[in-house]
C-alpha cells in the first residue's frame, strides 16, 4: 500500500464557546489561476487529497468531448452527468432518459443505492414503505456519464467501473490532463459509489477547475470544458438539489460561478469572468466549517458583494443554542490566506 506523509492542514474555523475556542476544524485552500499560478493559500496545498465528488466534472468530460452530439445531450443532461444529486424527481427521471438512450436501464448502474439526499438535507421523512434504486444514488448521473461513454466507445458495459476498463482509461487520462499530474503519479483510492477516484494537490485541483473557464478550446478537449462548467451554472438545481451548497453557491454567483462539491469536505469553484478558481478540504471532512471557511476566503478575495453575501446566509451556522434557547456559541473562520 502507498502512503503518503498526513498534510500539513492549519486551523480554518473554529467553535467558540463563551467566546472561547473549543472545537478546531484544520483544512487547506488554494487559489489558483487558469495558467497554473498560485494566487494565495492557507495550509498545504501541495499533499494529495482525495478529489471524491469534485472530480466529476473531468470525469464527464470525455463523454462530452466526444459523444455529446451523438446522443445530443442538453445542458441539463450534463449538468445531471456532473451531478451529486438530492435524487428527486428531476434527478431520477433524467438519469433513466438518458440510460434509456443505449438500450440501459437502472440494473445497468454500479452505484448502489442509498436514501435520497433529499430526505436528510431538508428535514423531510420518507413515507412509509417507500422504496429507492440506483437512479436515486447521488452519482447515478456520473455512472449514467460513463455508460454512455462505454457505449460511444464500443466497449462492454460490463466491467465499467474496473480501472483497465477504456471509459475508466479515458477518464484518468483527462484528470491528467487538466491537472497536470502525470497518469503514473495519480493517486488512486475507492470511492463511496464504487467508481475509482484520485487524490490531487488543492493547487491542481483549483487549476483544473479554473481551466474550465477559458472560452479558448482545450487542444485535446475542445470546447466541452467550458460546456461543462456553463452546464453546470446554468442548472445548479441538477447538479445539486432543494438545501445543498452548491445550488446556494451557484446561484449566488449569478451564472459566474460553478461549483461543485466533495464527501468528507472538499470544494471546489470557478469564477468564468476571473479565470480563477478555489479548492479546499476540511480535514474532520464536515461541511459547515468548511463553508464557513470557504464563504470568509470569497470574502478576503473580493469576490462576495450584498446580494451574494445575503444568498449565503444559509452556508454558515447560526449561533450555538443550548436546550433552554440560549445562544451559547458560535462558528467563526479564523483562515487569512498568504497572498502569492
Amino acid at each position: 500500500m502507498n502512503t503518503h506523509a498526513l498534510p500539513r492542514h492549519v486551523p480554518i474555523t473554529v467553535a467558540f464557546r463563551g467566546g472561547h475556542a473549543e472545537n478546531f476544524h484544520h483544512g487547506s485552500l488554494a487559489v489558483v489561476d487558469a495558467k497554473g499560478r498560485l494566487l494565495a493559500s492557507v495550509g498545504d496545498v501541495d499533499s494529495p487529497l482525495f478529489t471524491r465528488s469534485s472530480l466529476k466534472p473531468f470525469q464527464a468530460m470525455p463523454l462530452i468531448a466526444q459523444a455529446a452530439e451523438l446522443y445530443e445531450l442538453t445542458d441539463a443532461d450534463v449538468a445531471l452527468l456532473c451531478a451529486s444529486h438530492s435524487g428527486e424527481s428531476m434527478h431520477v427521471e433524467r438519469a433513466a432518459a438518458l440510460l434509456a438512450k443505449i438500450g440501459a436501464s437502472e440494473s445497468s448502474l454500479d452505484c448502489g443505492s442509498h436514501v435520497p439526499f433529499f430526505f436528510g438535507v431538508n428535514g423531510v421523512t420518507p413515507k412509509p414503505g417507500a422504496r429507492f434504486n440506483r437512479l436515486h444514488h447521488n452519482c447515478s448521473g456520473k455512472h449514467t456519464g460513463m455508460l454512455l461513454l462505454a457505449h460511444a466507445l464500443g466497449a462492454p458495459q460490463r466491467g465499467y467501473l474496473d480501472i483497465h476498463h477504456a471509459v475508466q482509461q479515458e477518464i484518468a487520462l483527462s484528470v491528467s490532463h487538466f491537472s497536470g499530474v502525470p497518469v503514473a503519479q495519480l493517486v488512486r483510492g475507492t470511492d463511496g459509489c464504487s467508481a475509482p477516484n484520485y487524490a490531487l494537490p488543492l493547487r491542481s485541483l483549483a487549476h483544473a477547475f479554473a481551466r474550465l473557464t477559458l472560452e479558448e478550446p482545450d487542444p485535446v478537449f475542445g470546447k466541452a470544458p467550458l460546456r461543462i462548467a456553463r452546464a453546470m451554472s446554468r442548472h445548479p438545481e441538477l447538479v445539486s438539489g432543494q438545501g445543498r451548497n452548491d445550488l446556494a453557491l451557484m446561484r449566488a454567483g449569478r451564472g459566474d460561478w460553478v461549483s461543485k462539491v466533495g464527501a468528507d469536505g472538499v470544494q471546489a469553484l470557478a469564477s468564468f469572468s476571473r479565470g480563477v478558481a478555489i479548492a479546499a478540504k476540511v480535514s474532520d471532512g464536515l461541511l459547515p466549517p468548511l463553508m464557513v471557511a470557504f464563504v470568509s476566503a470569497m470574502e478576503q478575495l473580493g469576490w462576495l458583494d450584498d446580494e451574494s453575501r445575503t444568498a449565503l446566509v444559509s452556508l454558515v451556522p447560526p449561533p450555538l443554542k443550548n436546550a433552554a434557547g440560549i445562544d451559547v456559541g458560535e462558528m467563526r473562520a479564523v483562515l487569512e490566506l498568504k497572498r502569492s
